[in-house]
């Protein structure tokens, strides 16, 4: 097994609170939840309860036909735990049965019936359904039962989203393949669309998919992408005072020619202190399993929207003040990692020591690893902090490229005698090839 020695430590220089300056969002990375594997939550939305956010998405551990529907729970945006499948494969025949597609779960609740409700496109292999799919739940992340499919006011529904206005209201957001992107009033119950409305609140004429629809100070954001297939786009926003319009001409909110930095929306979060988070899917249509997460804050003011493209940023979640940007590396060599075990046992290791941190007692840093791995399935390792027993870490196939995998860690002291050790995870064959490790400084 080949590995490349490891070259740099590099240190971020943050300022914000020391206990959440450390917890960082690496947008693009191998992201390992609880269970020690990749983030398995894709075309996802977000719902929070009880100040906890819970992130709810398609398993595409098996690619591209439905699996499941993952949720997972955090409390800072970064540390997500993994709670469970709430919709899985079933039978041998129906909607949720082999080689079926469901896309794009979203989950909002009712306070009148106090039910979770989640709606989802389904779809047959070859995309030839086109519905809408409803479940219900009495529990955010409980099991949900499902309640069938049809085609919205008769349409066809492909990519689809769902919004819940501060009137208790809710929309359902789908892309009508034939005639362009509808806003449609749901039933009071949320299951069904309102029958006193036959028509859609608006139709957006333009071939627009992915919506996402956001409220900030009276004012509505729809967000959505142009119609690329799997490859990415340079998505765009359409703003309005009403949901019936009038709506502003569709316009880019990334850096032009950065096909929104690799990136397709699938929800825009807003989490409170003036933060609204940008969620985009970066697919990677060879090996979808590896398709990772571009969450970036978002600037919005007025009928102006703004993203900018970061290798990582600060959230600051529920500290009342706003995300930071996590500055560039300031180049502080360490020494060089030391590899243990033969070119071909599974038992090796990377020891690096010399390690500065800044970390307060007890607290919990984001550490990102630069690897490659050529095999089209997540290899495994541990990684140690000073001694303690090592966490299981994910790193997904990168096609050949060097990518980052970011994990959480406990242990880090201040002062630079810190030791990290990066280690085959037992009975998990080949691990990462380690390019480098880079660990935050306040």
């Amino acid at each position: 097994m080949h590995h490349h020695l490891l070259s740099v430590i590099s240190l971020f220089g943050i300022a914000a609170s020391p206990a959440l300056a450390a917890l960082q969002i690496v947008p693009g990375g191998t992201w390992t939840a609880s269970n020690g594997d990749h983030l398995n939550a894709h075309g996802a939305g977000v719902i929070i309860v009880n100040s906890t956010f819970y992130l709810i998405g398609e398993d595409k551990s098996q690619g591209s036909v439905f699996t499941g529907v993952n949720c997972y729970s955090s409390t800072d945006l970064v540390q997500w735990k993994y709670e469970g499948a709430l919709l899985s494969r079933t039978g041998s025949s129906g909607d949720l049965g082999p080689n079926r597609i469901i896309e794009r779960p979203k989950v909002i609740y009712n306070d009148a019936t106090r039910k979770y409700v989640m709606w989802m496109h389904v779809d047959s292999s070859n995309y030839g359904d086109a519905k809408v799919g409803v479940a219900t739940s009495d529990t955010v992340c409980g099991k949900y039962s499902y309640n069938g499919s049809f085609r919205p006011l008769g349409f066809e529904s492909r990519d689809m989203g769902l919004f819940k206005d501060d009137d208790g209201k809710a929309y359902l957001l789908t892309e009508d393949r034939k005639n362009g992107l509808r806003i449609n009033l749901l039933s009071p119950d949320y299951l069904s669309l309102s029958p006193s409305s036959p028509g859609s609140v608006h139709l957006f004429p333009q071939q627009i998919e992915s919506p996402a629809l956001l409220k900030v100070s009276g004012r509505y954001y729809m967000f959505g992408s142009h119609l690329t297939g799997w490859d990415p786009n340079d998505n765009v926003f359409s703003t309005s005072l009403s949901l019936s319009g009038p709506w502003s001409d569709w316009a880019i909110f990334a850096d032009k020619g950065s096909n929104t930095y690799f990136s397709q929306t699938t929800y825009v979060l807003d989490y409170g202190g003036g933060n609204v988070m940008y969620m985009g899917d970066r697919w990677r249509s060879k090996n979808l399993r590896t398709s990772s997460y571009v969450w970036l804050p978002m600037e919005i003011s007025g009928t102006k929207v703004v993203l900018k493209n970061r290798g990582s940023w600060v959230p600051n979640v529920g500290t009342g003040g706003k995300w930071a940007v996590a500055p560039g590396e300031n180049g502080y060599e360490g020494e060089k990692g030391t590899y243990g075990g033969g070119a071909k046992e599974v038992s090796w290791s990377v020891t690096i020591s010399g390690v500065q941190s800044n970390n307060p007692e007890g607290g919990v840093t984001t550490v990102m690893i630069r690897y490659m791995n050529g095999d089209s399935g997540p290899r495994y390792a541990g990684v140690s902090v000073n001694g303690g027993s090592p966490q299981k870490v994910a790193f997904e196939g990168t096609a050949g490229e060097v990518g980052v995998s970011s994990v959480v860690v406990k242990g880090l002291r201040q002062g630079s005698g810190n030791t990290i050790v990066v280690s085959g995870w037992e009975g998990a064959g080949w691990g990462p090839d380690v390019d480098r490790v880079v660990v935050p400084v306040q």
